[in-house]
């Protein structure tokens, strides 16, 4: 499991902030991200589960809250998140330069 952003990656995009709500049907079924390009999945409000299930790497069930840590997504790693209750998050992006 990835615990940090490796240090050659530099930020590039921003999602507006999801609620409950609001989060793309995409981001609650599996998808991952290209090759070399990286998330982070800032929780601002409540909590969220973040879901690992790429048969890459160990399922991992992670949940995410405000202050916590962020939920690192490797490149190209099947994943995907659900709301616990209320919440608010947004996902960064980064790519290798």
């Amino acid at each position: 499991m990835t615990t940090e952003l490796p240090r050659d990656v530099k930020p590039y995009k921003r999602t507006p902030s999801f609620t409950e709500a609001t989060i793309p049907a995409g981001l609650l079924g599996d998808h991952a991200t290209k090759a070399g390009t990286w998330g982070l999945i800032r929780v601002e409000e409540g909590l969220l589960r973040y879901i690992v299930s790429d048969p890459r790497r160990p399922r991992r069930v992670s949940i995410l809250s405000a202050g916590g840590d962020a939920g690192i997504v490797e490149p190209t790693i099947i994943h995907c998140v659900e709301p616990v209750g209320s919440v608010r998050f947004h996902v960064e992006f980064f790519r290798e330069e």
